[in-house]
């Protein structure tokens, strides 16, 4: 019987196939070698870079390591970790720390998508408004701080200050009186230009046939925003916060320039704390060991992200 033309055609070109080469086979793992091969000198730097730095402040947090006694550096064990936890400036650089976080994120999310909706549609003159509004965000921590401190906040010559005479009230020293308000506020105005960026730029990228559908049913402004704005930049909002809490972690010079950390521990937060042990302390233990806990609460607040905010931007 005959087999169909599909079959014989089928059998003819797979006996007709021209095997595989010899080397093919071993050619397959040299050419995945090779681009490891040259990737490994990049890696390696950077896992040493990682490495090195987080191994030796694990060690310098279990020996006794003061520059005011130079010498032996005995193992202690923990002692480091407990005389930073039991300082008490502990707790109040921690509080500030998560007060500080939570109020400029709040601050930046709310205004940035305040500022992002008014500055959306069309107008005259509005790229020059978008430069003004980004250009904050390129001042120096330091810079940021002592303008603040001199030009704004100033008790006597600031522009706050000549606000409140101009309308019968009594200047505030901010920087004595609200420390760690202050310090929000600077730090606040200087990430409201990027949260508003990302913002506006989702903006750009809305369906304008659902907005024009929406004003041709009757809906007002405030349902658009609730019902498509808002909804529309929970993902860009989720990035801002995730970006904004890495970074506001480490918050130090804002701190530095103006108050110090005071009056007392009212504007100390956790990186002023363990620079305050390694510089003014000259304890080199403790500040590790302190650098280990702001690794461990960063790690806390990532996973508080992942799970919190992780969720919405899979959605």
């Amino acid at each position: 019987m005959a087999l169909p033309a599909t079959v014989n055609d089928a059998t003819a070109g797979a006996a007709h196939a021209t095997p595989p080469a010899p080397g093919a086979a071993a050619r397959r793992p040299a050419s995945r070698l090779l681009p490891r091969l040259l990737l490994a000198p990049a890696v390696t730097s950077l896992l040493l870079w990682m490495i090195v730095p987080l191994a030796m402040t694990i060690y310098f947090s279990l020996v006794r390591y003061n520059l005011m006694q130079p010498g032996a550096h005995p193992f202690i064990g923990l002692r480091n970790f407990e005389f930073f936890v039991t300082d008490g400036a502990f707790v109040p650089a921690v509080m500030n720390t998560l007060m500080l976080l939570g109020s400029v994120i709040a601050i930046t999310v709310v205004a940035g998508i305040g500022l992002a909706l008014l500055i959306n549609d069309p107008f005259p003159g509005q790229a020059v408004v978008r430069i003004l509004l980004i250009s904050p965000f390129f001042v120096m921590p330091s810079v940021n701080a002592l303008m603040w401190k001199n030009m704004m906040m100033h008790p006597i010559y600031g522009v706050l200050a000549q606000l409140m005479r101009a309308v019968g009230l009594t200047p505030i020293d901010w920087l004595a009186s609200y420390p760690l308000l202050a310090i929000t506020l600077m730090i606040a105005w200087q990430w409201l230009p990027f949260a508003c960026l990302i913002f506006i730029t989702a903006l750009q990228s809305m369906d304008r046939e659902q907005l024009e559908a929406a004003r041709m049913d009757g809906a007002t402004y405030l349902q658009q925003v609730r019902y498509l704005y808002l909804p529309h930049l929970a993902r860009p909002a989720a990035v801002v916060i995730m970006i904004e809490m890495i970074f506001l972690m480490s918050v130090f010079a804002e701190i530095f320039t103006t108050t110090g950390g005071g009056p007392g521990y009212a504007s100390t937060n956790v990186a002023f704390l363990i620079f305050s042990q390694a510089l003014l302390n000259f304890d080199v233990g403790v500040a590790s060991a302190g650098g280990l806990f702001a690794v461990l609460l960063a790690n806390i607040a990532a996973v508080f992200l992942i799970r919190m905010i992780g969720k919405n931007l899979e959605s």
